[in-house]
């Protein structure tokens, strides 16, 4: 495959990074929820005055990057890394699709009313969906990145991914670790232990990494 051939992959990459780091917009406009402690997922509750902006974003970024990872695997070897790395990428791309279709109908973290309605299982089944698509989603993400940061340096290509990869696997893994922990902690009644950094911390790292890609992509061939 050629370089010319690859950068249409890079492209959708590329624009499927950008649109999933559309939350950052939260730092120039008033949006009500703290990003300290809040999910990132609430920006796009049904409640909310921008929830409308931040479905229609994932779901540009879904789209973009399910995608650009259908695109890949049509054209990559069947090698075990690049394949499971693609089909990670897949998934994640799918699974954002659905989370932006499956939203929040309220800010559990900054609503005691919506938070009590959701223990009680009194709030639409969306909040349900949206746990586990956001799950499947992270879950992808995850496979993604560590299955083609393996890829990167056992098959020697992409040489920006070989060579950041794999501090971004190590930083991905200790936010979602954080993540866990502050939602675990949430749920129990203890507060959200900065829950609302670490998952920024965590999404916003996929988005790097996403970004290393698109750039590994390309200036170098598909596989090699």
């Amino acid at each position: 495959m050629s370089r010319f051939d690859s950068r249409p992959l890079a492209v959708l990459l590329g624009l499927g990074a950008a649109a999933y780091t559309a939350w950052v917009v939260e730092v120039v406009l008033w949006t009500g929820l703290d990003p300290i402690r809040t999910y990132v997922s609430e920006l796009a509750a049904a409640d909310q005055p921008l929830g409308g902006l931040f479905r229609a974003t994932d779901l540009a970024a879904g789209a973009l990057l399910f995608l650009g990872a259908l695109w890949a695997l049509a054209r990559t070897p069947r090698r075990p890394w690049l394949v499971a790395g693609w089909a990670g990428l897949a998934l994640f791309g799918g699974a954002t699709v659905a989370d932006s279709r499956l939203p929040l109908s309220c800010a559990p973290t900054v609503d005691p009313e919506c938070a009590a309605r959701e223990t009680a299982g009194l709030v639409p089944a969306t909040h349900t969906a949206h746990a586990w698509s956001s799950s499947l989603a992270m879950l992808g993400a995850l496979t993604g990145i560590v299955a083609l940061t393996v890829a990167a340096r056992r098959y020697r290509q992409w040489a920006p991914l070989a060579r950041l990869g794999p501090a971004l696997v190590v930083l991905e893994l200790a936010a979602t670790a954080w993540t866990l922990a502050s939602v675990a902690a949430f749920q129990a009644g203890r507060g959200t232990w900065l829950l609302g950094l670490g998952q920024r911390s965590q999404v916003l790292l996929v988005a790097i990494w996403l970004a290393v890609l698109a750039r590994s992509v390309w200036r170098e061939r598909l596989s090699v």
